[in-house]
């Protein structure tokens, strides 16, 4: 491999970014690691990875759908700062994919913490928590997204945050959403998309 200038890819040690906010207020934990749900829009899980570029770190937040695993919402700046996962959010609301009280579920990272997010999840009716400080557990299947995602990106580094930008959104959108199986406990093995589509399909018959 050395000779043909070939290398692995390989799931770099994550640096966190949980700080918690000098006045944090802290969200009961609504989920109890019951990362299933039997309708889309009535739980989500959210969390913040960094890309590297030559322009320095790209920063995205998602929120992920746990009836069927589905990006709903995400956002991508040059800073980790409350507005980038409040963004992300009011994208997946702005989608009409949010039931109302539905969950947010989160760390307990400043992000999280910051009352810009706390007063966007009050005025679209929903209901904020957060896991344990430290656990990982608490928020595994968003942890498990950004290891999917950081195998899929393996240990590239993009020239600039424009070009990450582009080829995150459409690896989100594109593949993951609409082309990446996962096994569905009474359906089979779906996209995310076709997860919802199912739903929808059975609301319209019960209807």
């Amino acid at each position: 491999m050395r000779e043909r200038d070939i290398y692995g890819v390989t799931r770099r040690k994550r640096r966190s970014l949980t700080r918690p906010a000098k006045k944090a207020v802290h969200a009961h934990d609504l989920i109890g690691r019951d990362f299933t749900a039997d309708i889309p829009g009535r739980k989500l899980v959210g969390d913040i990875i960094y890309i590297p570029t030559d322009e320095g770190w790209l920063y995205l937040a998602t929120w992920l759908d746990l009836a069927t695993r589905e990006i709903v919402g995400h956002s991508m700046a040059d800073h980790h700062r409350a507005e980038l996962v409040v963004d992300a959010l009011t994208m997946a609301a702005g989608r009409g994919r949010l039931q109302t009280g539905c969950i947010v579920h989160s760390d307990r990272g400043a992000e999280y913490t910051s009352d810009e997010l706390r007063r966007e999840i009050s005025r679209l009716g929903q209901r904020q928590s957060m896991g344990r400080t430290g656990s990982c557990y608490d928020n595994a299947v968003a942890e498990s997204f950004f290891a999917l995602l950081k195998a899929e990106i393996g240990t590239r580094h993009w020239p600039d945050r424009t070009t990450a930008r582009a080829e995150i959104f459409a690896l989100i959108e594109t593949f993951y959403n609409r082309k990446r199986l996962r096994r569905h406990p009474i359906w089979g093995y779906l996209t995310p998309l076709e997860a919802r589509q199912r739903h929808e399909q059975e609301d319209a018959l019960a209807a």
